[in-house]
């Protein structure tokens, strides 16, 4: 009896990793994510063109020395932009390379490739500006780590339509299990991020007072709308404080079981819009709903592809009559 029950755990738990990992998805959902996120990474790559001698070059605000001090000597620490240090030319040129990738990244075009220099290139200019660095570097680098492992252009991509219009009469592939990996890891990192916020705030007086909430809006350094009217109303501070830091906690919980998760994701809206439009945060946040989007199932996207195919092809007519 014991051998048997010992031999059926081994199994159920053989059985259930390998469904978890390795059973073929639809890559919508990663397909959409390589969009957006690949556009976040575009355009934050873009604003260093602000000042990017400034940021990146050698007479710029962080200097060789300073650097190695901020990463302590870290042998992991890697930037190509080194290698260009001494050169504003040099550093310009690659520079508009790494945007051209970037912007072939969000398009999926050549995405196998593309998408390594991507992660590669989000990688070092994290590295090159430590002093520069927040979570929205972080949560791009996340993404370009586990988009770049594969199945990231096998939807919603000009690869997919270049292999159409070349090779009409083939059966593509409906499924991906690369896809699928990359959404889990994804998915599981979310759950990492949630869990460490929500008990890295409990270390906080505030949060359990139920006053952290006003702390945040009121800081004038991240105020980008006035929200200090919430003074008048210090049980709405207590409620949205307890109800942000209970979401957080629970996240890594909740968001597995198919009758919580739309509860769970739904919450991330309000709490990431709220940081992006109370806060000035507004890339953090967008980026943070573009991670959460890796629990939307696929079958959801392709209903908002379909529905939205269906709405064009009836617009001509209407406009014809």
């Amino acid at each position: 009896m014991i051998k048997t029950y010992l031999h059926e755990l081994y199994a159920g738990i053989v059985n259930g990793w390998n469904r978890f990992w390795f059973t073929p998805t639809d890559p919508a959902t990663l397909g959409l994510m390589r969009i957006l996120g690949g556009s976040m990474l575009f355009y934050t790559h873009l604003v260093w063109s602000i000042d990017l001698t400034g940021f990146m070059g050698e007479q710029g605000r962080f200097s060789a020395d300073l650097v190695d001090r901020m990463h302590q000597g870290s042998e992991f620490a890697f930037s190509y932009l080194w290698l260009f240090d001494g050169n504003p030319a040099m550093l310009w040129m690659v520079h508009i390379a790494a945007l051209v990738i970037l912007l072939m990244f969000t398009l999926g075009f050549y995405s196998r490739i593309t998408s390594v220099l991507a992660f590669i290139i989000a990688v070092s200019y994290a590295h090159r500006a430590p002093g520069a660095l927040f979570g929205l570097d972080q949560v791009n680098v996340m993404l370009a780590m586990y988009m770049m492992l594969g199945g990231a252009g096998e939807a919603y991509s000009l690869d997919r339509l270049i292999e159409k219009w070349r090779y009409p009469n083939r059966q593509l592939p409906k499924t991906s299990t690369a896809a699928n990996v990359s959404i889990r890891l994804i998915q599981l990192h979310m759950c990492v991020i949630y869990l460490f916020a929500g008990t890295g705030k409990l270390l906080g007086d505030t949060w359990w007072e139920g006053t952290a909430m006003w702390g945040a809006v009121a800081n004038s350094e991240y105020q980008s709308m006035d929200m200090t009217w919430l003074a008048s109303y210090p049980l709405l501070i207590a409620l949205l404080t307890q109800v942000s830091l209970a979401w957080e906690l629970s996240y890594s919980a909740l968001v597995w079981p198919r009758l919580t998760r739309p509860l769970v994701i739904f919450m991330a809206i309000p709490l990431h819009l709220g940081i992006a439009l109370c806060m000035g945060m507004v890339t953090f946040g967008l980026a943070m709903l573009i991670a959460n989007m890796a629990f939307i199932s696929p079958w959801i996207i392709r209903e908002l592809e379909s529905g939205i195919r269906h709405k064009l092809a009836k617009e001509p007519i209407a406009e014809a009559t």
